[in-house]
């Protein structure tokens, strides 16, 4: 294996298990709202990310960015989903909702797959077909035993999946993204804490220890997507697919042995059908890897 090739699948590692144990981060958050814990991470994530712009010089490419209007409407509404996200994101995990929001990872492949359909003419094979109609299937059983739509889980996956359809469409890269959308997010967050009657709303009456704990917002948000880019540029985004399941299976086990959310069986049955459709589409990967273009027939 290259050195290349070695170190981005570190730096993938890296990446997604931060993702996946960060849910302990924003538990321990708890004693502030999450609105409050969202605004943080907004402030501090747009700090972070401006000087990491300067010091690996990306200005040429964030002034690029912002002389295009049309590339900043666009990210108008991926700062909105990314927002919604975030927040639910956060609220879930805060309320106990965990074992949701990885839930909610887990379906985001297979949305990601129908809007690659919908949106760039994407052709599904029995495979994809199979993986989508058990998702559907996940869901539908969903209702019949809880009475409602696992809402914390769609929310999440539909707002990340359209959130990727539009970096993808725009081709902004992440630093640079993250830039305009915390930049977009900024004024929100500062009029929220400046009205906000919540006891650690100011800074200035806070303790050090809860300050810090507010300022880390920032780098638990900055520091996977470093090691993230850091990947993209040195393995397939094929080999980074096959990472993207840490993240919400780190926030399952957290979430049944660290934390004891109740794993029902109906609940395990809908995780269940997930899961079948996540291997299939792991498996096929895999199967399309192991042989040449065009040995490979569609099933």
């Amino acid at each position: 294996m290259q050195t290349s090739s070695r170190s981005g699948i570190f730096y993938a590692l890296t990446a997604f298990t931060l993702w996946a144990i960060a849910p302990i981060y924003f538990k321990e958050m708890s004693f502030v709202p999450a609105q409050e814990v969202l605004a943080h991470r907004v402030i501090w994530s747009c700090i972070l990310v401006l000087v990491l712009i300067v010091i690996l010089r990306y200005t040429e490419a964030l002034k690029t960015v912002l002389q295009s209007r049309k590339v900043l409407l666009a990210m108008l509404g991926s700062t909105l989903l990314i927002g919604l996200n975030w927040g639910t994101f956060i609220w879930a995990v805060q309320n106990n909702k965990m074992l949701s929001a990885s839930l909610g990872y887990y379906i985001n492949p297979l949305i990601s797959i129908l809007l690659g359909v919908i949106f760039f003419k994407e052709t599904l094979d029995r495979v994809k077909k199979a993986a989508v109609a058990l998702c559907f299937c996940a869901v539908v059983f969903e209702v019949i035993q809880f009475g409602s739509l696992p809402w914390i889980a769609l929310i999440l996956a539909i707002s990340f999946g359209f959130y990727g359809l539009i970096r993808k469409k725009i081709a902004v890269d992440s630093f640079t993204g993250m830039a305009i959308e915390t930049a977009f997010m900024l004024p929100i967050a500062l009029i929220y804490l400046a009205l906000s009657t919540s006891p650690t709303a100011n800074m200035f009456d806070n303790s050090a220890t809860i300050n810090w704990l507010l300022f880390a917002a920032g780098p638990v948000t900055m520091v996977p997507l470093m090691c993230f880019a850091a990947a993209a540029n040195r393995v397939s985004m094929v080999t980074l697919g096959f990472f993207q399941y840490i993240g919400p299976t780190g926030m399952f086990f957290l979430a049944v042995f660290l934390y004891d959310e109740p794993l029902s069986p109906e609940k395990l049955t809908t995780f269940i059908l997930i899961w079948s459709a996540l291997a299939m589409l792991i498996f096929d990967s895999v199967r399309r890897l192991r042989h040449p273009r065009g040995q490979v027939k569609n099933v």
